[in-house]
């Protein structure tokens, strides 16, 4: 399996030629999925003792699996957050891959977390985090958030022994990321939620935490904010959060996962005010800094509290802090031992193209909200569940039903031509079925909007 031969050169130009089309076409369609018996139907057994061979394993991807797949870069795909990876970030996917490096230590990786370093001090610019601030590249949204509760607790634990033996509580609002909930079962927190979908204000953070009981004051250590909430695109207050967080001695984490590619715009820079007052912030750039699946990151005021949480012990482990490793190492920031250089393709591509091309790429996102925001309200059909905020347009179909959502998007997924999903948001003490437009890919064009509103008719 590990020898060079001709058979492995020819499959090397076969994956190449493959990935050369993929990065360079500027038309693609919109996968719809099988169900897997359907798939098994048409490949077959693909794990045999003897193996198949990599022409035919690579045929039939070719033909039936990657057509089941939808591309997370389509200009038609605004489900959820899609991504939108430069050809540059694609193109060193590849070298990364191919270099083989483990991430987790400077005196392995010393050449990938150099360039990783160099992306993750332009982040951390963006947020206005203090000097010493710093961060570190995870697998996505969750992992960093869960990092710095993690850092969060462990650090709440530190300031009384009595926390030792007490379950950590956390504040948030129900807008913020299924993520968080998710999180507190990993790291073992209760979480109180604040009732509110829209805005988390200052005044009501304060009366949650005015009407918690003794017992739940005493566990409370951190307050989660949201930078651009995933469904609606709303940016908590900030300045108002942080300050009552500094008055209450607790923890600030931002989960900019989603909003945080937006501190690159000049346009609405000025909504994220009080960001460079967290303890903690989560940006995936594999949302809105195109980079590819998966690159999360997590950013810490002091990242020797970090440390302090995360950093792992064990004699095959002491190598790595010797006089002659001495560097940064990822694996002491996050809950990840073992690591790829997931933060290269970032490097690459903003090295490639420089930071500028990044702003103008983000401010076209934010323009199509607007311009979806303007064509919906043309529209005799629709109208606005709200303001379009960020990249993010929230809007409803007049008559329509749930059920009549879902038909919707099954039929334009099923002829190829879109994927827009529903989703909810609380109107008084009820949950509305919507439709949600997220823009993120600058290709997507107004004409795309246009089509895709037709179908509404």
């Amino acid at each position: 399996m590990h020898k060079v031969d001709f058979d492995l050169v020819e499959m090397t130009l076969d994956v190449m030629k493959y990935a050369i089309e993929r990065i360079s076409t500027t038309e693609r369609n919109i996968g719809k999925p099988k169900k897997a018996e359907e798939l098994k139907a048409l490949v077959g057994e693909t794990i045999t003792e003897k193996g198949i061979g990599g022409e035919v394993a690579f045929n039939l991807w070719k033909k039936h699996l990657a057509k089941v797949n939808v591309p997370i870069d389509h200009p038609r795909n605004l489900a959820f957050v899609p991504a939108a990876p430069t050809r540059a970030a694609i193109m060193f996917d590849l070298v990364t891959s191919a270099s083989s490096i483990h991430g987790a230590y400077w005196m392995e990786g010393a050449g990938g977390i150099f360039c990783e370093n160099e992306a993750m001090k332009w982040i951390v610019s963006l947020t206005g985090l203090p000097e010493g601030a710093f961060g570190v590249f995870t697998s996505g949204g969750t992992a960093a958030n869960l990092s710095a509760i993690v850092t969060a607790r462990e650090y709440w634990r530190s300031l009384k022994d009595a926390h030792k033996r007490e379950k950590g509580l956390i504040i948030t609002s129900i807008g913020a990321h299924s993520s968080i909930k998710a999180m507190a079962k990993v790291a073992d927190i209760d979480v109180f939620l604040v009732d509110s979908e829209d805005r988390l204000e200052g005044a009501a953070l304060q009366e949650t935490i005015d009407n918690l009981s003794s017992e739940q004051r005493e566990r409370l250590f951190a307050v989660v904010a949201t930078g651009g909430t995933t469904n609606a695109g709303i940016i908590d207050d900030l300045e108002g959060i942080s300050a009552i967080c500094n008055k209450e001695n607790l923890w600030l984490h931002v989960d900019a996962a989603y909003g945080g590619g937006a501190l690159v715009a000049d346009s609405v820079r000025h909504l994220f005010k009080g960001i460079e007052n967290a303890d903690s912030i989560t940006i995936d750039p594999h949302k809105w800094m195109f980079s590819p699946y998966d690159c999360g990151a997590v950013l810490y005021r002091e990242p020797e509290l970090a440390k302090n949480a995360h950093s792992q012990d064990g004699s095959y482990l002491d190598i790595f802090k010797d006089e002659g490793a001495h560097g940064f190492n990822p694996t002491d920031y996050q809950i990840q031992l073992t690591r790829r250089v997931r933060g290269l393709p970032l490097w690459f591509s903003l090295a490639t193209h420089g930071t500028d091309r990044y702003k103008e790429a983000v401010e076209r996102g934010i323009e199509l909200a607007q311009i979806a925001g303007r064509l919906i309200t043309e529209h005799p059909n629709v109208e606005l569940v709200r303001e379009p905020s960020l990249s993010c347009v929230l809007y409803r179909r007049i008559g329509w039903k749930p059920e009549d959502y879902t038909h919707w998007t099954y039929e334009n997924h099923e002829k190829g031509f879109a994927l827009v999903t529903p989703s909810k948001w609380k109107s008084g003490d009820t949950f509305e079925t919507i439709s949600r437009f997220c823009f993120i890919n600058p290709d997507t064009t107004e004409q795309d909007i246009v089509e895709i509103l037709k179908t509404m008719e």
